[in-house]
């Protein structure tokens, strides 16, 4: 099939390349308002306890988690005097009438020392923004810089974990664009260098930008049917570009082998289209499952980068057997080489010594990885707060204040909603039961108090008279609002919920809130990650079955891929989690990683080191399936897929690692993450481990049962010259 498509490339090349213009225009067209029909997520999962519970207080309480706090500062240094009071009252009733607030709670209506400062200069203001997160935070950057003001009375600064992701994305657009401004030129001028020519190295660039406006466009006619997140644009911009260099330098590269060993223009097209293209279609299905394997959790954001993974590979693929293949046919000869590089290479001379003395250097890198790799076993899953953004940032000033001079953290309730007894009846407030769980719950270590219609219950007492309406639902369902210590939301947030969770209710609760729903997110997260991990695993292996018919090598490449998947995640730790490296990457160590990065870089960066196993097993393989020798193999197709292979990691490394250079901690820990992997993977593994796991092999690399050798999916071949191709080629 790609045989008879290089030649139809080259037969039709100008109706070609003309079809790709004018769907390269329309996909610019329609791509461009694709970040318009995209969407923001929360931190929640859909069908959990802490989502019910908010579904609870939406539709009965007419309330939810307040999302947005504002941070009133006493300009005459006392929230309780008169003047100040007066000014805070007015700001409150001027919120309440802004679009999408549903619910205000201020100091100075409540009374609650949950709200006031230890000094009682400063005092906040809780507010309740309804509708998406999309929606919330467009409303949200109208009414940040309206509310933050400084009058004579008062000043003003918004806070609160709606305001903290809204500034998180706008960062986060920020340093993906100021990324790709840097890292579009860097990676032409490598191409440059790397190919010696700059049409080559135009028309890579032109493949890639074709997969990023392809992906731009398919994200936007997904969108229109379910939702899609922001981000997933800024995947498709980054790993859009990468595959699209990666895959036209291997069909570039072996079409000017193919040149140089005398074949002629049209032939070089169709057997490079032929050969090549089917290992960039082996490796473009190998990154899209391991992608898809992101489908299992059931979060939009996730999800979203699923569907940008499989958009990309698609148009990276087809720019690279379609788009190239005509390319080609029309401005080959501005494409070769002058001469053909005779030298072995560093690469080759590498992969040969160590095959020499495989067991002594496979154990000397091998350490080298693992060393590098241990810090993983001090793994902290936690939960992520204003630390995300860089210092300075106005939510994390805000948060800070809190932090540092409440006694509480009355930003992140506890939703606490109690259940209907069994005899159908509402729960309420009136009850000996009620009042003795709200006591209750305020002795649990980490709670700073309760708030419930009965009154306000500290240390198992009640220090507050009631009066709270706002805890009681119309139909009579009670609610309590939990108010967490400062040390308990720095500390360990899901064991605080489980605690809350776990003590016996008078009922039954739901239990929600953000702190109920990250906790919740974070358990659905981990819980599906053996079945994604082993979605990847297990695909990938069949994949590499079929490309090499060899039982054996796929079992190798899973567990080399795997040991560079370590060091990824002990850099993590290293360098995110403890904090090492922190003043120069200029980030804030919160002594834990948020889970749903990491998952995501796992399959990112299992699909692209898979993607360069592939691209080397499938050159090996042609080798020994032509010599019959192992070794010769190994040593000739590291000789001639080694520098391309680290030509490759290079510029996506180099992609990836713009990214470090942003102010958002989670783009740093994908940047930097997935760059070492790819280079750890390109160089120590594919150089040096795998030809000496494969010389200790021997034959045994390539056996496979024999009812199984029959599912091996051959190479192309070799096609017969076509002298009417040349005519019309000429």
């Amino acid at each position: 099939m790609l045989t008879r498509l290089g030649r139809l490339a080259v037969r039709r090349s100008r109706a070609v390349l003309i079809g790709v213009l004018l769907t390269f225009l329309g996909l610019a067209a329609y791509g461009a308002g694709a970040q318009n029909d995209l969407d923001l997520a929360r931190w929640s999962s859909p069908g959990t306890e802490s989502v019910r519970a908010g579904d609870v207080l939406r539709e009965e309480f007419g309330t939810g988690n307040p999302n947005l706090a504002l941070l009133v500062t006493a300009r005459d240094g006392d929230v309780d005097s008169a003047r100040t009071r007066d000014a805070a009252r007015a700001l409150a009733q001027e919120v309440e009438r802004l679009p999408l607030v549903t619910d205000v709670t201020s100091y100075w209506d409540s009374d609650s020392l949950a709200l006031r400062a230890t000094d009682g200069r400063r005092a906040l203001v809780l507010v309740r923004l309804e509708g998406s997160a999309t929606d919330a935070r467009e409303q949200l950057g109208r009414l940040s810089p309206r509310l933050t003001r400084t009058t004579d009375e008062l000043t003003v600064q918004v806070g609160g974990q709606e305001e903290i992701s809204r500034q998180v994305g706008e960062q986060a657009r920020t340093d993906f664009l100021r990324a790709e401004l840097f890292a579009l030129p860097a990676v032409l001028l490598l191409l440059v260098l790397v190919y010696r020519r700059t049409t080559a190295a135009l028309l890579t660039i032109a493949v890639g930008l074709l997969s990023v406006l392809g992906t731009l466009a398919g994200l936007r006619a997904i969108a229109q049917f379910t939702e899609v997140s922001t981000f997933a644009a800024n995947l498709a911009l980054v790993l859009g570009l990468g595959l699209g260099v990666d895959y036209s330098l291997f069909v570039i590269s072996r079409y000017r082998e193919e040149r140089a060993a005398g074949r002629p223009g049209p032939d070089a097209v169709v057997r490079a289209t032929a050969v090549a293209g089917r290992t960039v279609v082996f490796s473009g299905v190998t990154v899209a499952v391991s992608l898809c394997a992101l489908l299992v959790f059931p979060f939009f954001f996730l999800s979203s980068f699923a569907y940008a993974g499989v958009l990309v590979v698609v148009t990276a693929v087809v720019g690279a057997v379609v788009f190239l293949p005509a390319a080609l046919a029309r401005w080959g000869h501005r494409v070769e080489r002058p001469a053909a590089r005779t030298s072995s290479g560093f690469w080759h001379r590498t992969a040969l010594a160590a095959m020499r003395r495989p067991l002594l250097a496979g154990a000397g890198v091998l350490t080298v990885l693992l060393l590098a790799a241990s810090p993983l076993l001090g793994l902290r899953f936690g939960l992520p707060d204003e630390r995300t953004l860089p210092e300075g940032t106005s939510s994390r000033t805000t948060s800070e204040i809190v932090h540092e001079e409440f006694p509480a953290e009355p930003t992140d309730i506890i939703q606490v909603v109690l259940t209907k007894s069994p005899t159908g009846t509402t729960t309420t407030a009136t009850t000996a039961a009620t009042r003795a769980y709200a006591a209750e719950l305020s002795s649990i270590q980490g709670v700073f108090q309760v708030d419930a219609p009965s009154g306000t219950y500290r240390d198992g007492q009640r220090t507050g008279a009631p009066g709270q309406d706002r805890l009681t639902a119309p139909e009579g369902r009670v609610r309590l609002a939990l108010v967490p210590t400062q040390e308990a939301m720095r500390g360990d947030v899901p064991a605080l919920v489980e605690r809350v969770r776990d003590l016996p209710a008078p009922d039954g609760v739901l239990v929600g809130g953000y702190p109920g729903e990250t906790t919740d997110f974070r358990a659905t997260l981990l819980d599906r990650l053996p079945l994604a991990a082993g979605l990847v695993l297990g695909a990938t292996y069949l994949i590499l079955f079929l490309m090499t018919g060899s039982v054996l090598l796929p079992l190798k490449a899973t567990v080399l891929n795997l040991l560079s998947l370590a060091v990824m995640f002990g850099c993590l730790v290293w360098v995110f989690q403890d904090g090492n490296l922190s003043g120069v990457l200029g980030f804030t160590p919160t002594g834990s990683i948020e889970p749903s990065i990491p998952v995501l870089m796992f399959c990112v960066a299992y699909g692209l080191s898979m993607d360069y196993e592939v691209f080397l097993l499938s050159r090996i393989k042609e080798e020994h399936d032509r010599t019959g020798d192992t070794g010769r193999a190994v040593a000739e197709g590291i000789r001639r897929s080694a520098p391309l292979i680290t030509a490759a990691a290079g510029i996506l490394a180099l992609s990836f690692l713009s990214y470090a250079t942003g102010g958002v901690v989670f783009l740093k820990e994908m940047g930097i993450g997935t760059a070492l992997t790819i280079l750890v993977d390109a160089t120590l593994i594919r150089v040096v481990l795998l030809p000496v796991t494969m010389r200790l092999a021997g034959r045994a690399n390539w056996w496979a049962p024999k009812p199984l050798r029959r599912f091996r999916i051959k190479e192309a071949p070799e096609p017969e010259p076509d002298q009417v191709l040349r005519r019309e080629y000429a």
